[in-house]
């Protein structure tokens, strides 16, 4: 089973765009990576997305880059400050997926599935990014499998 959790693309300030919806920059950025992901054969059954216009925007372009099977969906309980633990308990065995949302809890959530503990951060999540993680089905635990960062700098 893999989970790949997506931070989503840059984003318009208040100012500019209420709801903050994706930069020209953010919409090239992970347009750009979702073709990368789709260059390696990336097929995740299913994409979710926080209910935030900027993290359905990610979400929109990595479902037509990667063509899942299934219906892009909003899903609960990824908000910013979302309890990962809760969230974490109710993931499916077996089905790869990738989740778009927002920091802090794409980090926690990373964290907490790898060590146990939302603290300290075991990765630094970029916008439009992409981070594998792979489950051992013979003990249950979590591995950073890669990443695909927008800025290798």
């Amino acid at each position: 089973m893999a989970l790949y959790l997506v931070q989503h693309g840059k984003c318009l300030t208040k100012d500019v765009d209420p709801e903050k919806g994706l930069s020209q920059e953010g919409i090239a950025e992970v347009r750009r990576i979702a073709e990368v992901a789709k260059g390696y054969n990336i097929k995740p059954a299913a994409i979710g997305h926080s209910g935030k216009k900027r993290a359905r925007q990610t979400a929109e372009i990595f479902s037509e880059a990667l063509a899942p099977p299934e219906a892009l969906r909003q899903v609960e309980g990824i908000k910013p400050l979302d309890d990962v633990t809760i969230f974490a308990s109710e993931l499916e065995a077996g089905r790869t997926v990738m989740l778009v949302g927002h920091l802090p809890f794409m980090e926690r959530l990373c964290s907490f599935l790898i060590t146990g503990s939302i603290e300290p951060p075991v990765f630094k999540f970029q916008n439009g990014g992409i981070v594998c993680l792979e489950r051992f089905p013979e003990n249950g635990n979590w591995a950073i499998q890669w990443t695909l960062m927008p800025n290798i700098s």
